[in-house]
């Protein structure tokens, strides 16, 4: 191989296979994609270990992708439910899988994981330090750390979220600028947890250019991790996110130095009007790197439908340049997913990217409306049906309640317009009776 990383391939000019492969998805010239990932405007998330992946490129001008995100918890320690979750994504085309288990075994799942994932797989190894390690949060090393961040490169984990832009200056300034919600982030509420316990930096942060040695070894793509996100509408665009947002552009661009693929990831809970000119911050400090939103959830009252408050902000966050977005489930806040749980969050992140991509203009996405509104002038229900985000309800909300007239439903029935239109244009009469 004459390259390290998908960024170092395309900085000398060569094409990879997975960059043919992705060219094609997006409809794209492979030299545009080429050079796009070459400028850090575009990532390939493709781990050399991970050879069921069938690839996919993130960022400028490619259809916006869609990450699922499940895994075992201490409260539910159940595999083969979570195998089942895995499987419905891969057949729904999610392109991203994010393993977030914390309890017990965590490498077998995320081996079987590996192994029969075409998505791309993503991980937080701050989550499975304390459970792989055994350990209390405060004796865990450095060492200890990266070597968890190892283990997770070397089962094939084409990209990881690492929150190594929360330092210790950005976490004086959360202290001394109280916030309402204080960190949400997970991953990032242990290490800030850590750093105060141990009067130490973040080893993350302080010890970048290790974890950059794993990256580069593996082609891991970095998802620098945020925080500091705003884990309600009143925390959102504040000083700590916006001076982590300032460190993770200066990381971005050590990464690029040593040809590691970076993404950015992004807010969170934020109001409607706030949304695109946290997209255009970003672009812009971070150097147009793709942009990795959960969300953002535009409401803060909405738990049991807060798939619903994440699809509104992450299409509109979509139209305004970000790249990626992370589903949000109808349990958020509430509880781990179930299967059916997950298929909604699909299926809601997947109507935001789609709206998104039709307001970008992306290639291939106004065929499927056109089609769809096609099928609806011809009053042809099988096709759409077919064309249906999600067939299966849509067959079983049509079938549950048949009209009396063919070819209509029982909305309108023989008032049907489109029924009305196809008949008078054709030179038929039209009856309603």
């Amino acid at each position: 191989m004459d390259y390290t990383t998908q960024m170092d391939a395309a900085r000398k000019g060569l094409i990879t296979p997975q960059m043919r492969l992705a060219a094609e998805k997006e409809k794209m010239p492979v030299e545009a994609l080429r050079q796009s990932i070459a400028d850090g405007k575009v990532v390939i998330p493709a781990n050399k270990k991970h050879s069921s992946l069938s690839p996919e490129a993130v960022g400028l001008n490619c259809r916006t992708k869609i990450n699922v995100n499940l895994g075992v918890s201490p409260e539910h320690n159940n595999h083969e439910e979570e195998l089942m979750k895995v499987q419905n994504a891969i057949d729904m085309k999610a392109e991203a899988i994010m393993d977030l288990s914390n309890f017990g075994k965590t490498r077998d799942f995320r081996r079987k994981l590996v192994g029969m994932s075409t998505a791309m797989i993503g991980t937080v190894p701050m989550y499975d330090a304390v459970g792989m390690l055994d350990k209390d949060l405060k004796d865990i090393t450095v060492d200890e750390f990266f070597s968890v961040v190892e283990q997770h490169a070397e089962d094939g984990v084409d990209f990881m979220t690492i929150h190594a832009g929360m330092n210790r200056a950005t976490a004086g300034r959360i202290k001394r600028n109280p916030r309402l919600t204080n960190i949400v982030s997970r991953g990032g509420s242990l290490l800030f947890a850590w750093m105060e316990m141990n009067d130490q930096e973040n080893p993350f942060y302080e010890y970048y250019d290790r974890l950059l040695d794993i990256c580069e070894t593996y082609d891991v793509t970095l998802s620098l991790g945020d925080a500091c996100r705003p884990g309600c509408t009143h925390d959102a665009t504040d000083a700590a996110q916006i001076e982590e947002l300032i460190t993770l552009g200066e990381l971005t661009k050590r990464a690029w130095s040593r040809n590691v693929q970076v993404m950015i990831e992004g807010p969170g809970h934020m109001v409607l009007t706030e949304i695109a000119a946290n997209m255009k911050l970003e672009k812009r400090l971070c150097h147009n790197a793709p942009f990795y939103v959960l969300g953002p959830l535009v409401t803060d009252i909405a738990p049991g439908y807060d798939h619903i408050t994440s699809a509104i902000g992450g299409a509109i966050a979509g139209s305004c340049g970000a790249d990626f977005l992370c589903y949000v489930t109808p349990a958020e806040h509430l509880r781990l997913p179930d299967v059916n749980d997950v298929k909604e969050g699909i299926i809601a992140a997947r109507i935001a990217a789609h709206a998104a991509d039709l307001a970008k203009g992306i290639p291939g996405a106004q065929d499927w409306d056109d089609a769809m509104s096609k099928a609806r002038v011809n009053v042809d229900f099988d096709t759409m049906i077919s064309l249906a985000i999600d067939p299966e309800k849509a067959r079983r909300y049509y079938e549950s309640s048949k009209p009396e007239c063919e070819g209509t439903c029982t909305m309108c029935g023989k008032m049907c317009p489109a029924r009305t239109m196809k008949k008078i244009l054709a030179g038929e009469d039209v009856s309603i009776r």
